[in-house]
Formats: C-alpha cells, sequence, structure tokens
C-alpha cells in the first residue's frame, strides 16, 4: 500500500467524520451520514493496520473513531452486568494471574518478621531500641491491646487506611522501589512488635489479636506489592510486546487489583472492627480469620483460573482499551 496516497485520497472523508462527530446536534441525514463515515473509516484503519501500520496514521484515526463511536453510542453508564463481569471474571484473573508473586512476597515478608521478632526478642540491645522499659510495658499490657477497640469507626478507619497503602504499592509499582518499601517496613514493624510482645511473654496475646484479620489484611497487602513489583518487572522484561503496551496491559490489569483489594480490604477491616477485639473466645477469632482467608484464595483459584483459560487477564475490554498497533514477532 502506498500509504501517502491512500491518506491523500481518504482524508476528506476522515475530516468530515470528525467534523460530524464534534457536532452537538445533527440532523436525521448527517446522522445517518456519521454511522457510514464511521463504518468506512473503520475499514480504513483495518486496511492500514493490517497493510502499513503507521504510528501516527493508526492513532488520527483511532482517535477519530473512539470520538465518533462516543457521539453514536453516547457515554458508557456502568451496568450490573458490567459489575458482575467485574467481580466474576476479570478481578480474579488478575489476581490469578500475580498468584505466584504474591506467594512468593508472603514467603519473603513472613521470613523478614520472623527474623525481626527473633532479633528482637533475644537481643538486649535491639530490644532497647522499642522504647524504654516503661514504654514498653505500656505497650505490652495496654496500647497493643487497646487498638483494637471494637466499632464501625474502627473498622471504617483501618479499611480507608489499608487501601490507600494498596494502592500505593500498585501506582508507584513501576518505581520497584516504592513497593519493597513498604513491604519492607511493614513486615519489620508486624515483626518488631511480635518481638516485643514475646520478650514480655505475651506472644500469645499478639498471635490471638493478629490472626483474626491479619490473615486477609496482610495478604491484601502481599497481593498489591505483588502486583507492583509485577508492575516493575513488566517494565524491565516486557517479552514480545512494546514496551508502552506492555506497561499499558499489565498497568489496567494490575489497577484492576488495586479496585479488588479495596473490597478484600473491607472484609479484614470488618473482621478487625468487629470480631478481633470482641468478647468471641480466641479460637472462634481465629477460624473466623482463617476462613476468610481461605474464601479469599479460592475465590483467586476457583474464578481466576477459569477467567484466564477463557482468554481474560484482568485488561479492559478490547473496545475500551483503545487500538493498538500491529507489531512483528
Amino acid at each position: 500500500m502506498d500509504l501517502d496516497a491512500y491518506t491523500l485520497a481518504r482524508t476528506p472523508t476522515w475530516q468530515r467524520l470528525d467534523e460530524l462527530a464534534r457536532r452537538r446536534r445533527l440532523t436525521g441525514a448527517e446522522a445517518d451520514e456519521l454511522v457510514a463515515l464511521y463504518q468506512a473509516t473503520a475499514t480504513d484503519l483495518s486496511a492500514v493496520r493490517s497493510a502499513a501500520p503507521d504510528p501516527e496514521t493508526v492513532t488520527r484515526l483511532s482517535h477519530v473513531l473512539v470520538r465518533a463511536r462516543g457521539r453514536l453510542s453516547g457515554a458508557h453508564a456502568p451496568s450490573s452486568a458490567d459489575l458482575a463481569a467485574f467481580v466474576t471474571v476479570r478481578l480474579p484473573a488478575a489476581l490469578y494471574r500475580v498468584r505466584w508473586w504474591t506467594l512468593a512476597v508472603t514467603a519473603a515478608c513472613v521470613a523478614v518478621a520472623v527474623a525481626t521478632g527473633v532479633l528482637v526478642a533475644t537481643s538486649p540491645e535491639a530490644l532497647a531500641l522499642m522504647g524504654t522499659p516503661s514504654e514498653q510495658e505500656e505497650y505490652v499490657e495496654r496500647a497493643f491491646a487497646e487498638y483494637y477497640t471494637p466499632g464501625a469507626g474502627f473498622a471504617t478507619m483501618v479499611w480507608t487506611n489499608n487501601a490507600w497503602i494498596a494502592a500505593m504499592c500498585v501506582a508507584t509499582g513501576i518505581s520497584g522501589i516504592a513497593p519493597a518499601y513498604v513491604l519492607l517496613t511493614n513486615a519489620v514493624n508486624v515483626g518488631a512488635a511480635g518481638g516485643l510482645m514475646a520478650s514480655h511473654g505475651r506472644l500469645d496475646v499478639f498471635l490471638q489479636l493478629i490472626a483474626p484479620h491479619g490473615l486477609l489484611e496482610l495478604t491484601a497487602v502481599f497481593v498489591a506489592g505483588a502486583a507492583g513489583l509485577r508492575l516493575f518487572w513488566t517494565w524491565v522484561d516486557p517479552g514480545p510486546r512494546t514496551r508502552g503496551r506492555a506497561l499499558a496491559q499489565e498497568g489496567r490489569a494490575l489497577f484492576t487489583v488495586a479496585l479488588g483489594l479495596v473490597g478484600v480490604l473491607a472484609v479484614s477491616g470488618l473482621v478487625e472492627g468487629f470480631v478481633t477485639g470482641s468478647s468471641l473466645p480466641w479460637p472462634v477469632k481465629v477460624v473466623i480469620g482463617a476462613a476468610t482467608l481461605a474464601g479469599f484464595w479460592a475465590y483467586v483459584i476457583l474464578l481466576g483460573r477459569r477467567a484466564v483459560a477463557a482468554g481474560h487477564t484482568g485488561d479492559l475490554d478490547a473496545d475500551r482499551a483503545g487500538y493498538t498497533v500491529a507489531t512483528a514477532g
């Protein structure tokens, strides 16, 4: 294809389509013309992408078609079908695709937390960094347990804080540094708190208060960190895709993870706000925490495996993600 000649011949059609798409009001004849020009231009885009995929021409036509499609169909309004597809297909697919990253991050964070806890519990120098003896006593005997005050206000505070942390891990994931820093800091803090409680003979209290909500809450943080690190690795190794295309596709899919974790952390917040500090026997609290974690992984594995097998990645549908230039290889 002689792209220059083709462009010269078809430009009046494209310009007319763009002109009609920008108008606020159309007559009946103009609306019919808009439909015909949209179909013709879509055919032109297909021909250009197949025979002479010039990025500038493809981008130009894509923008014209997007504007025209919006003029024809109007703004897309979210529906119950969209929400159902998000919950049952897109989100589990996105979570399933980062499952191995999540398990690796979980193992690394648990190792760091345990090592930190052992260090604080067995080293007088490390323990001294946790505060004066009176401050440590106050934390162990009162502050740690009183933090988990039952109530909706506490649950909301925990939810918003953790959802923000999860979103930041994904949003800054391309740096590779920010999610790693958040994960490391979180693991050290949890381990240090456990080590302090253990050094005063209160490790059982620590585990009883952490387990009900912490199993799901920490898993959500690990998923967020894993998603961010995966985005960074996509930048390092995009595979057969161009780096820009790979980052766009994985970024949209991992943003799906961030949205989904808002719901996961809402469940964790409810458990923390109404179960952890409640008067329920601690074995019941732990069972509730373990059940929520098991439910999360059942959701990811069962629905996620099926969604990925059907070709879903967690990315937007093709008509909403935008057009891409065909590449060889």
